[in-house]
Parts: C-alpha cells; sequence; structure tokens
C-alpha cells in the first residue's frame, strides 16, 4: 500500500533516490537530508502509514520491525553501545513534516533531556 503523493513511499518504490544504508523486505532506512546528529536516519515501513494515530493493531509488527531495523543501524554504525536516540514524532505541532511513519535514529554524540 502507498500514497502517489508521498515522499518516502517514492523512495520505497525506488521512484526517488535516498542514500540508504539499510533494508529488508518490511522498511528501509536512509540518511536525513536535515541531520540533527552525527548519524541521522530515517527508518520507514514499506507499508504507507500516516501518522501514529492511523496505527491499527495489525499495524504492530510494522513498528517493531522500525525499532529492530534501528537497533542494527546502530549496531553497524558503531554506537550502539554507547548510546542512541530514537524519536518518532506524530502530527504537525510534534515536528511530523512527512505523513508516513517513521523513526528517527540519532547518534554519534551525547544527548541531553528534555529535548526541544
Amino acid at each position: 500500500m502507498s500514497d502517489t503523493d508521498c515522499l518516502f513511499c517514492k523512495f520505497v518504490s525506488g521512484e526517488l533516490n535516498a542514500d540508504i544504508v539499510y533494508e529488508t523486505d518490511k522498511v528501509i532506512a536512509f540518511r536525513d537530508i536535515n541531520p540533527q546528529a552525527p548519524t541521522h536516519v530515517l527508518i520507514v515501513p514499506r507499508k504507507h502509514i500516516a501518522s501514529i494515530n492511523d496505527l491499527t493493531d495489525s499495524d504492530r509488527e510494522e513498528i517493531g520491525n522500525l525499532y529492530l531495523a534501528a537497533k542494527e543501524v546502530a549496531k553497524e554504525a558503531g554506537f550502539s553501545e554507547d548510546g542512541y536516540r530514537v524519536v518518532m514524532n506524530c502530527n504537525a505541532a510534534a515536528g511530523q513534516t512527512v505523513f508516513h511513519v517513521h523513526l528517527h535514529l540519532l547518534g554519534g554524540r551525547t544527548f541531553s533531556w528534555p529535548p526541544g
């Protein structure tokens, strides 16, 4: 399932190029074009889901796959033991700008709490 106007669906389909760092039959992970850390990767399900609010019970595995991919990307990048941050925004007030569920993986520096 995809949305023909969705930027991330175009990355998933190969219609547009992305700097892909990891992919499976369920997810793709690519570098963010506006990185907020030395490593900033977006992890996207191949299935189009607009936001967290659009999740259904049948999407549990889709979301779990994002976190499993984050673990692998962090390990490959070499900072899994030091630590990293994963963030998922929901809707515009939280900073979601592309309406296709995605997990931000940030690493390679120390993070403070609370975030902005």
